[in-house]
């Protein structure tokens, strides 16, 4: 059976290699830190499973939690103090990658469509097969479709050696930086809010503005939450615990029996709208742009407020209307 931990094993594997080469660029002012950084976070996926392992005692081998916090602060060290710097990407002449694209052309796209293709064959053929964890299936096809993906993306191109696309995931790794892991930290932070009892609280602060029965208010109170949380927290996997609980779950669903996949899967969508107007949400708007160059960093912003705004307007009639 393949279980999921093996795929984190892999991400892990591919930070800890991607950090040895780090160390090795002389080009890079801040190699060390940074290949400090990438390293570290590698070594707490298969630390983190055994600490995981202790915490459930299913057996298996157990570590202490505590030198996993420790490297946590120890990341959040090295990010906030911005000592993660960027070396010179071994790449090809832009004469070459235009003689590449020529020769490919829409090939190129074939090893981005196997990834979902291969997900999908896991989560609907594969699923109860008995090959994978039970549950798992969607995420492990994620996992396989991308190493599949690196293969087709290998014999497409011709390319036979695998540092290539190391060296390449190296310069988008250091181009993006700590942002990469912003989406992991802010549902955690929903998980947090969640179990402190945030969404009780903003729930009862609700009740208590809300009048009672009042379908198309709570629908507002709720679509209207989720587009400003993910605003300020960044995700709407980190509003959605926080919003769900103080309004989808008790108000719309068990109050006034609203449809639970139309009220949920609505919000979520509007907590995306959000997503769109936020520099919070850095690995979609801000890193964008930095990569392409643009001379506006919150250029991608801007474009798509036009876009969200409607989209905020359209899940709140879409919700009122057909999910009760």
């Amino acid at each position: 059976m393949i279980k999921v931990e093996w795929l984190y094993w892999l991400v892990g594997l591919v930070f800890v290699v991607m950090a040895v080469q780090m160390a090795a660029d002389r080009s890079n002012p801040k190699r060390w830190t940074s290949a400090a950084f990438w390293g570290l976070l590698g070594l707490t996926f298969p630390y983190g499973t055994g600490v995981a392992n202790g915490e459930a005692h299913n057996g298996g081998w157990t570590l202490p939690a505590e030198p996993l916090g420790v490297a946590v602060l120890v990341l959040i060290v090295l990010a906030g103090f911005n000592f993660l710097g960027k070396g010179v990407p071994v790449t090809t002449t832009a004469e070459q990658r235009e003689a590449s694209a020529a020769r490919l052309g829409s090939k190129i796209f074939v090893p981005a469509l196997t990834i979902p293709v291969v997900a999908i064959i896991c989560a609907s053929v594969l699923d109860d097969s008995g090959l994978f964890e039970t549950g798992k299936a969607t995420l492990i096809g994620l996992g396989v479709g991308c190493v599949v993906a690196l293969v087709v993306g290998m014999l497409v191109t011709g390319e036979r050696k695998i540092s290539v696309p190391l060296h390449s995931g190296r310069s988008m790794l250091e181009a993006m930086g700590s942002a990469l892991l912003l989406p992991q930290l802010l549902a955690v932070l929903g998980s947090i809010f969640a179990l402190a009892g945030v969404g009780t609280q903003v729930g009862k602060i609700v009740d208590d503005v809300l009048p009672d029965n009042s379908k198309y208010l709570a629908v507002l109170a709720y679509c209207l939450g989720m587009f400003l949380f993910t605003v300020i927290m960044g995700n709407a996997f980190a509003a959605f615990p926080v919003m769900t609980a103080a309004i989808g779950w008790p108000v719309l669903i068990q109050q006034m029996h609203g449809n639970e996949a139309a009220v949920l899967a609505i919000g979520m969508l509007a907590g995306f709208a959000g997503t769109l107007c936020t520099p919070m949400a850095a690995n979609f708007n801000i890193v964008p742009a930095t990569l392409l160059e643009l001379k506006d960093q919150y250029g991608p912003i801007k474009a798509q407020i036009p876009t969200a705004i409607p989209l905020l307007g359209c899940c709140i009639v879409i919700m009122a209307v057909f999910a009760f």
